[in-house]
């Protein structure tokens, strides 16, 4: 992967926005500052408590870029704290292992000595996963699983690869691309994040419909934890009590390291289309793609934008909301799954302009969806509060749900900020009972105050989800920033075995204090 990582902010420095185009996008919200805040050099860190272990000094940085680029996650919290150079939670060292006698070693030297270790994929977090917060230990290592990133076997038979955790989305799919195989799973974070950090969160791809959740992909795990090593059988399916890879899947660093993993393979798809339909009406849209879900054909991409969101992302004017459409496979043409689609989305309401005007609108959505991030930090640097959550409800219950969020949230936000901000709507995934929608939310902050009035609107929309018992979070992890509604969220009963499993499997309670539980009394 060519570039250079930003520590502060999302992705590579070569694709942030400058700051013209920063102020050029800003003045879409009246009372942003004119002028971005520099990009800090990454000075000011604490000094490092810790030395590192000798038998593996070689394993270890306290370079202050290191350290700086492990302190936090890419939350917006995280990039308006690193912009203002707080580093006051900067790991003391940054752990490098290259095989999983590193890691267990590791972890070993960390519960003699009582020292944090936060595991690491590639600190795309958004909730606050990757930060050690709290205190109470010697100190923290940020633990980085990326130079454990080999594809170590390939199953043809069986469609199915053996991979390091710490393989990067481009750097796994490298390796499975001579074979004609891929894994097929393509979150926006793809470039930044790994397969175990995938798999600790319960990753979603991009895919709309069908096997989008890394869980589906999942054919056995080897985990590293304090207690020993697990290591689940490799099985199509398995009926066989409660399966150890659920335990692990979703668990965030906080039961183990997740340092292999069998995965489920897919051919290469070769045949795409894709389109996209207009509706007047949003409540038509919603009709429509519930319909689509419910009546059988699995679309690769099937993407819903409100009218505010398709003028964000370029995909349409505004006044219409816009259904992007697309298919693929690797065993012949899509045309007929795509017509299918389209004619349900026509019978409720839905345009299509053109073959062209389509490719326009998936052309604009798609670069929007990957510049996105790269155009939050831009609005940070110029003290826009911007907020993005996700949830998932049953079909009966989204468009009341949606439209307490835009009341809601939206009234929350003009108090904070003193005017109005924008709340778009648009659904990501799509399952026969029900959609995941996903809500982006713009507003005029003010620089130095963004982090207090990013705390208000989170809790306002924290409150309503929860109010209407939509998840807290379909596919961006719990974290630290989403605890108070997870721990609302999960049966008391289930809370109560988790934390036994936590101190069976972690009893000095060094990994990843704070994530999923309040740390353990030793």
């Amino acid at each position: 992967m060519s570039g250079t990582r930003s520590w502060w902010g999302w992705g590579r420095v070569e694709d942030a926005l400058p700051d013209d185009a920063c102020v050029a996008l800003a003045a879409a919200l009246p009372g942003c500052a004119t002028a971005p805040v520099p990009v800090p050099v990454p000075t000011g860190l604490p000094p490092s408590r810790l030395p590192p272990p000798a038998a593996l000094a070689d394993r270890f940085s306290t370079a202050p870029r290191d350290r700086a680029a492990h302190t936090y996650g890419k939350a917006f919290r995280d990039v308006v704290r690193a912009l203002a150079g707080d580093l006051a939670a900067a790991p003391d060292l940054v752990a490098f292992p290259r095989t999983e006698a590193d890691v267990v070693a590791v972890l070993d030297w960390a519960g003699d000595a009582g020292v944090a270790v936060v595991p690491y994929g590639g600190g795309s977090s958004v909730v606050g996963g990757t930060e050690y917060r709290g205190g109470g230990h010697a100190g923290v290592v940020s633990l980085d699983l990326t130079r454990l990133d080999r594809v170590l076997e390939i199953d043809p038979v069986s469609r199915a690869a053996r991979v390091q955790c710490g393989a990067l989305g481009p750097v796994l799919e490298e390796q499975l691309r001579p074979h004609g195989l891929t894994l097929r799973h393509f979150p926006q974070s793809f470039e930044f994040s790994t397969l175990g950090g995938w798999l600790a969160t319960r990753s979603a791809g991009h895919y709309a419909m069908g096997r989008t959740r890394i869980d589906d992909a999942v054919e056995a795990l080897r985990v590293v934890t304090p207690a020993g090593v697990s290591e689940s059988w490799r099985l199509p399916g398995s009926g066989a009590g409660p399966s150890p890879d659920r335990l692990f899947l979703g668990s965030e660093g906080a039961l183990g390291v997740l340092t292999e993993a069998w995965v489920r393979l897919q051919d290469r798809p070769e045949h795409r289309a894709s389109t996209a339909v207009r509706f007047t009406g949003f409540s038509d849209a919603v009709a429509a793609v519930r319909a689509i879900s419910q009546a059988g054909p699995v679309l690769a991409n099937c993407r819903l934008l409100d009218h505010g969101e398709a003028r964000f992302s370029g995909a349409g004017t505004g006044e219409h909301a816009v259904l992007v459409l697309g298919a693929e496979s690797a065993a012949g043409p899509v045309g007929d799954v795509l017509a299918e689609a389209v004619e349900i989305a026509r019978g409720h309401g839905g345009t299509v302009s053109g073959p062209r005007d389509g490719d326009t609108a998936v052309g604009a959505w798609r670069s929007a969806f990957l510049r996105a991030p790269y155009a939050r930090d831009g609005l940070a640097r110029c003290g826009a509060v911007v907020e993005t959550f996700e949830t998932a409800c049953t079909w009966d219950r989204a468009e009341e749900l949606i439209t307490a969020v835009r009341r809601e949230v939206g009234a929350a936000v003009r108090e904070v900020c003193g005017a109005p901000g924008i709340v778009n709507c648009r659904f990501t995934h799509l399952y026969p009972d029900g959609p995941a929608p996903y809500f982006t939310v713009l507003a005029a902050g003010r620089i130095g105050a963004q982090l207090a009035q990013w705390d208000e609107i989170k809790h306002a929309a924290t409150e309503v989800l929860g109010r209407h018992r939509a998840t807290i979070t379909h596919h961006h992890a719990v974290g630290r920033d989403h605890r108070p509604a997870y721990d609302r969220q999960r049966p008391e009963v289930f809370a109560t075995a988790l934390r036994a499993a936590k101190a069976a499997l972690d009893p000095r309670g060094v990994l990843n204090p704070g994530v999923l539980l309040d740390r353990l009394a030793t």
